[in-house]
């Protein structure tokens, strides 16, 4: 039984946060603030329970001090003031006297963020490696940790697991919503139970498969990874995105099972760079697909709309580009209220967002490969260390 930021008495008590403001940054603006407004609710019942709020993220990639430059969290600490209307003290350091003094003068109610925890990857990669001593550092700037950042949950790094061996600890509400969501469809799904899978490579996810193929009832197939698919089926597929290795298995797995449901046309281009499309049911040797054609789109709705619960995991072609966005778009206009729908982390969840059928499903998950790690039945180190406590 994993312990809810609710399970504890927050009064006066330095609260360590581990959230996920791993938002996009284009010259100091945030254009994406969806992972601060997810944190919000964890911050605020804090807040609301005279607990002192100190904040740890990461943003980014730290390899160069360049690197330092644009990746810190000085934009994300003006927009969680400005959402939660109340001040919030930036400390731009990840440890020290500064940092120390800053939390001990704290009031209940207070919200303190650090700079990004992945400064501390400069000298090390203490925090991606999990660095004893740092997690022991950090866990001693307070008296409680929640893990809220479900993310980085498939890490284990110094600011969740090693934080949490050395803290009483839980799990924010962000934590437990993508829990509550996401388990019980995997378990004990309503059938019919259908997954969707798309993106590039068909390697990406073999463990979704092996975890799902037995539980599902139809697995449909888009995106870069079907063409491996069809590949191992004999099919010219062109200058199509192949994932030459993985042939031997969809063919295997195409042999053992009847579940599997592939594209019957394509939308193609000869050249990456141009507006120029056309719809194929058998494509040349020189062409590249890049969506999945109005007749898979036909089909795949067939077997979308007759079930009562779906996970779906990477889109059916290069959404982002207005020209192969509508295989994406017709998976997003097939979902019903009715049915359980579960949008994996990663650019499945950027499509329905940015397409504009949020309403339409059930769930969408904040992390991409913790998603994809737990739809694979993985263990989380960041779960686990919670449930060990």
């Amino acid at each position: 039984m994993i312990k809810t930021v609710e399970d504890f008495d927050l009064k006066n008590k330095k609260v360590i946060v581990r959230v996920d403001f791993n938002v996009p940054i284009k010259d100091g603006i945030i254009t994406d603030d969806n992972r601060i407004k997810e944190s919000l609710k964890t911050i605020n019942y804090i807040r609301e329970h005279e607990g002192k709020v100190i904040l740890l993220s990461h943003l980014g990639r730290i390899k160069t001090e360049e690197d330092k430059v644009k990746n810190t969290l000085l934009p994300v600490s003006i927009r969680l003031s400005e959402l939660l209307n109340t001040k919030v003290t930036f400390i731009k350091e990840t440890r020290g006297i500064e940092l120390e003094k800053a939390i001990n003068n704290m009031q209940n109610k207070d919200v303190l963020l650090m700079e990004n925890t992945r400064f501390e990857d400069l000298d090390g990669k203490k925090e991606s490696g999990n660095d004893e001593e740092l997690g022991r550092y950090w866990a001693s700037l307070g008296d409680i940790f929640i893990n809220d950042a479900f993310g980085t949950c498939h890490r284990a790094h110094a600011s969740n697991v090693g934080i949490a061996s050395n803290l009483p600890c839980g799990m924010g509400f962000l934590v437990k919503k993508e829990l509550d969501n996401m388990l019980p469809v995997m378990e004990k799904p309503e059938l019919p139970f259908t997954v969707i899978l798309g993106g590039a490579k068909v390697s990406d996810k073999i463990g979704v498969i092996e975890n799902l193929i037995d539980k599902c009832d139809y697995l449909l197939i888009g995106g870069g990874m079907a063409y491996t698919f069809l590949k191992a089926q004999g099919k010219e597929i062109g200058k199509s995105l192949l994932d030459s290795e993985m042939i031997d298995y969809c063919k295997n797995l195409l042999l053992k099972t009847n579940k599997i449901i592939l594209p019957i046309d394509n939308v193609t281009s000869k050249d990456l760079g141009s507006n120029i499309c056309e719809v194929k049911e058998k494509l040349d040797y020189d062409d590249i697909g890049l969506d999945i054609g109005p007749k898979t789109r036909l089909l795949f709705q067939k077997y979308i709309k007759e079930s009562k619960t779906i996970i779906w995991n990477g889109p059916m072609g290069m959404f982002e580009n207005p020209l192969y966005c509508e295989g994406t778009r017709s998976i997003c206009e097939s979902f019903n209220k009715e049915q359980t729908v579960i949008v994996g982390g990663g650019d499945s969840a950027s499509a329905v967002i940015n397409l504009g059928y949020k309403d339409r499903v059930s769930h969408i998950s904040t992390g991409g490969g913790a998603s994809l790690e737990l739809l694979e039945g993985k263990a989380l180190p960041g779960i686990e260390i919670l449930r060990s406590k």
